[in-house]
Parts: C-alpha cells; structure tokens; sequence
C-alpha cells in the first residue's frame, strides 16, 4: 500500500506491505524506493516491509537547499512514530541509505533491532570528492537530470548486468531522470559534508549483514570487507554477478540472504 505520511516536518511516499517484524528500506541517491521492488514483493511475506522515498525523492516532499544525514535519520524515525510502530526494526540501507544509517544508530539505536549494510561505505568524501559533489549540485540545478544518469549509470552496474539485463539499467536510468533536481542537489550537498565514521565501527552493538557485490566499482569489496570485520557482531557476504546495485542484480541472493540472517 502506497501512502503519503505526514511525519511533522514534511511528508514523506511510503509502501508498506506485509506483517511481521519491520523491515526498513532505504535507497540510494539519487533513487527512490522502487529501486527495492524485488524486495517487497518477495520479504513482504516474511516482514513488514517498510520503503519510503526519502526527503526529496520519488513522490516525498522537497526541502532545499541542504539535507544531511542525520535529517534523513530522524525523518526516519519520525516516520516510525507516524505508522505507529514501536517494535526495533531492521534497518536495510543501499549506498546513502548506509550513510543514513550510521547517523540513525548513533540516535537511535533503541529502534534498531538490526543493521544490513548494502554496498556502502563508512569513510567521508575526500576534498576531491567533496568538490565534485559540489560541482554537480551548480550543475543539476543549472541544467537537467541527464548528465547525472550519463555520470553515475556506467559505476553503478557489473558488466554482465549490462549485457544480460539492460532492462534493470533502464529502469534505473529512468529513476534518475524524473529526481527532482532540487532534491538532488540538497542531498549532495548533505553528503559532501558527512564525517567520516569508520570511528564509530567498532561501537556498533547491533546484529550487521554487509552486503557488497563482487564487482562494486564505489564501495569496493576489500573495502566493505575491512568495513565489517571493524564492527563487533558483523556477517559479511559478496553477492556474485553484481556491482553497486546488488539488491537490483542478484535479488534472490541478497534476499536469500537477508532471510538467513534476520530469521
């Protein structure tokens, strides 16, 4: 079920279908929760699957010019409170959505029950980095949404997904091109100033499944790899035939995955 929730702030388009124990979705930038269809139509017999498109994103309300991470957590937490739901749950994060979720453990680490780590990384932007993401946010708002699909879509995918399945590449290209340019760009600018927090590894005391695919060109494996053996309760596993976007590639290995691990 498709909804538009009013978390006080602003208002946010959420799905959530099924029962069970709680499982929130979070997307990567610059997305939206479609991007974890497969997801909710095969956990949602297992969990109650929550995916919201973030502030700024798919059908949710825009905010400018800035939106840091810690906004994205409590909107998140904020709308937990909205659907009434008190119960920990088990906070799924590709990308950005990791980045948001070391800034909802640090606040709200009574609400997680778990944490899964999609192909994401805990170190900030370099100065490189961070300028860059500066340079796209003059430009996204300057031009269109085009040069950004052109940029990203070549880092987010393995080659085999190219080649046999250019439908998801489409589907995500299509994503891209309808994000809202001034969502965009708060976003960007959120992350270019995010800290670094491979400090705060080793005090996560939460159950974590780090996900990354074999052939990730942003969140390499050796280094999701280095990420997990740092956090104490951590399981990590490679899911083959993917890159950035394991979830979307390899659906049934990183579902198979979650179930093993939640469960």
């Amino acid at each position: 079920m498709m909804n538009k929730v009013d978390i006080g702030e602003t208002k946010l388009w959420v799905q959530d279908q099924g029962t069970g124990p709680v499982l929130l979705l979070v997307h990567g930038f610059p997305l939206d929760h479609s991007m974890w269809n497969v997801q909710i139509e095969k956990l949602s017999g297992r969990f109650r699957v929550v995916a919201p498109d973030l502030r700024g994103f798919g059908g949710s309300d825009v905010s400018e010019p800035k939106v840091t991470m810690e906004q994205f957590a409590d909107d998140l937490a904020r709308l937990l409170d909205a659907l009434d739901i008190r119960t920990p749950v088990h906070f799924c994060g590709l990308s950005m959505g990791g980045y948001i979720a070391w800034q909802f453990f640090r606040k709200h680490a009574t609400r997680l029950a778990s944490l899964i780590l999609c192909d994401t990384r805990a170190g900030g932007d370099t100065v490189a980095m961070a300028r860059a993401r500066h340079m796209m946010v003059g430009r996204v708002l300057r031009e269109n949404m085009e040069f950004v699909a052109e940029s990203m879509l070549p880092k987010l995918f393995a080659e085999i997904t190219w080649r046999h399945q250019p439908e998801i590449v489409e589907a995500i290209r299509r994503t891209i091109l309808k994000a809202d340019r001034r969502g965009v760009a708060a976003a960007q600018l959120g992350m270019a100033e995010r800290t670094d927090e491979t400090g705060l590894l080793e005090h996560i005391d939460k159950p974590t499944l780090v996900i990354c695919g074999t052939e990730d060109q942003i969140s390499p494996p050796e280094e999701m790899r280095s990420m997990a053996s740092a956090i104490p309760l951590a399981r990590y596993i490679e899911i083959p035939l993917a890159g950035h976007m394991a979830p979307l590639e390899n659906p049934d290995t990183v579902n198979e995955a979650i179930l093993e691990y939640v469960i």
